[in-house]
């Protein structure tokens, strides 16, 4: 397991930020598109193993680390042990809830010298994003909220296509718009994993073709009607590299 030199950590707010969002994005990967894969893993027979986050956006299972004191603070430990012994849907509920604070706990140790403003500027942006806990919470219980609306209420979708169109749709559940969730339920933020909702503005980068929420890549409406083409964060940092 790398967890990366201590001399080599983020220790700007920017960079400390940045290694948060990769590892928490691991982590819901692996609570949400890679569940199945995760749970096998979390064999109860097997002894003690933790769920780590990396900050290039994958995840792994594996036992602590050996060194004590370890490099980095320790996710929780053992997290096989309650797999079959509790209904799956709880399982990951709190393994997504331990997560969250493990992830705080690395941020503000690599944030060990930040000053109380710096301290206080890197846990601004880092609320900003939904915790792990409720993007696995919302994904499990998206269809259950929406079978919960009033069927006259109105919903209202703006997105901006790949092609740089907005697009905005007003449907009631009437006219359809159980079709048009059930079309978009798939699809998931590339910024915090967040499932689709129809309630919230969504834009595509034109490079990638990935969706984001507007929240998270700081991007209003009314801001995308001036964009002619968009590139995600991501795709302007690697043009920026080259």
């Amino acid at each position: 397991m790398e967890v990366g030199s201590i001399s080599s950590a983020p220790r700007s707010v920017e960079e400390i930020y940045k290694d948060y969002s990769g590892r928490r994005a691991g982590i819901i990967r692996a609570l949400t598109n890679d569940v199945d894969e995760f749970y096998a893993q979390c064999d109860p027979e097997k002894e003690n193993l933790c769920l780590y986050g990396h900050p290039n956006d994958s995840w792994e299972v594996n036992l602590p680390a050996e060194e004590v004191p370890p490099e980095l603070p320790e996710p929780a430990l053992g997290i096989n042990f309650a797999r079959d012994g509790m209904e799956r849907r709880d399982w990951l509920s709190l393994i997504a809830v331990h997560s969250d604070s493990w992830l705080l706990s690395v941020a503000f140790y690599l944030g060990a010298r930040l000053n109380r403003n710096e301290r206080k500027r890197l846990f601004s942006m880092i609320n900003e994003l939904p915790s792990v806990f409720e993007v696995v919470s919302d994904r499990r219980q998206s269809r259950e909220k929406s079978s919960m609306d009033s069927g006259s209420k109105s919903k209202t979708s703006t997105k901006r296509t790949s092609d740089g169109q907005i697009k905005s749709n007003s449907k009631t559940a009437d006219e359809g718009y159980g079709e048009d969730d059930d079309e978009h339920s798939e699809t998931l933020c590339g910024a915090c994993g967040g499932s689709y909702s129809a309630d919230e503005f969504w834009i595509a980068c034109d490079v990638c073709e990935r969706w984001f929420h507007g929240k998270c890549v700081k991007i209003t409406p009314a801001k995308a009607e001036s964009i002619k083409q968009y590139k995600c964060p991501s795709c302007s940092s690697k043009k920026g590299r080259q």
